[in-house]
């Protein structure tokens, strides 16, 4: 699989679409045009790859839609060396946007067969997170803690506090919180003890799962 003339073309148009809808981060808008999306997915979605829309992948998850996944990191903020945690690698496009805006990711991947998978494209590519760890994301990663912002790419429940502990004063979590449908949901941590919250739309999201590995 190549990335061609013709896909980056597909990819500016991407872009100028999810700009339509409301995403206004310059950086965030240049990682969607940068990063072969159809090379995350099975070949034969590649025709559809800038369509706005999420695809299977393997070990029955998705690759979110362009827009989610623009919405997310930009509500992160995300700066250059920031330490960003990543909650559900799955495909890796979330953590190729990222590792785009120069961030050093931590990303926990709950799938075994998902984790080899994108472990192995992730070589193939050259993208290089600071950790890429097999295992139950609700924990977080207590040892690298604090992180600058922290991303959950699955539905939740209810917010796991390890991560509310796990962020930075000054930090931001975005995670979409509820059953069927989530609500994107933003923490900023403003003092040891206090968060403000924001809610922001419904988006639909696979279920995170805990201590399902």
């Amino acid at each position: 699989m190549k990335d061609t003339l013709k896909h980056s073309g597909m990819r500016n148009k991407l872009a100028e679409l999810l700009e339509a809808k409301g995403i206004r981060d310059k950086k965030v808008l240049n990682a969607i045009k940068t990063i072969p999306r159809h090379l995350f997915l099975d070949s034969s979605f590649e025709d559809h790859a800038y369509q706005d829309k999420a695809f299977p992948i393997s070990a029955e998850q998705t690759i979110s839609q362009p827009y989610t996944v623009a919405f997310q990191t930009e509500l992160l903020h995300v700066k250059p060396n920031d330490k960003v945690l990543e909650i559900g690698t799955g495909s890796g496009y979330q953590t190729a946007v990222l590792l785009h805006l120069k961030a050093r990711v931590f990303t926990i991947e709950r799938q075994l067969e998902l984790f080899k998978k994108t472990r192995l494209f992730f070589n193939k590519m050259h993208y290089r997170p600071k950790k890429m760890i097999f295992g139950d994301g609700y924990k977080g990663l207590p040892e690298e803690a604090p992180f600058d912002s922290i991303i959950v790419t699955a539905g939740a429940p209810e917010v796991p506090k390890p991560l509310m502990s796990q962020l930075k004063v000054g930090g931001r979590l975005v995670i979409p919180v509820g059953e069927n449908e989530q609500v994107m949901t933003l923490f900023v941590r403003k003092s040891e003890k206090e968060f403000e919250k924001k809610e922001l739309g419904a988006f639909r999201f696979v279920p995170l799962l805990e201590d399902k590995n």
